[in-house]
């Protein structure tokens, strides 16, 4: 069991690595930003998780943990669909306050 749960951090720390590079790297489409967003709260709560299982006890912030992450997707969904029927698109470009 104690394997499982390093594998399981490790796997959480790497893929939040590569999920923070690719938000870093979005520059173009805003659901791309978005969707690197949700792999980094996935990874999170794979770390959690995995220290939670060390843990007794810590059940309660696994699943608050849940809940900001739906909100946080809604409300990721609900942003991109505004966006695209304001400007048409999710070009992050289309956002610039300074366009004329």
């Amino acid at each position: 069991m104690m394997s499982f749960m390093n594998s399981l951090f490790s796997l959480g720390v790497l893929s939040s690595i590569i999920s923070f590079l690719l938000f870093c790297l979005q520059r173009k489409h805003l659901l791309n930003a978005l969707l690197s967003l949700e792999m980094i709260m996935l990874s999170i709560f794979l770390i959690v998780v995995a220290l939670a299982g060390e843990m007794s006890n810590e059940s309660l912030l696994i699943f608050v943990l849940l809940v900001f992450m739906a909100c946080e997707a809604a409300l990721g969904l609900s942003l991109l669909v505004v966006l695209i029927r304001s400007h048409g698109n999710d070009y992050v470009s289309s956002m610039s306050i300074h366009k004329c």
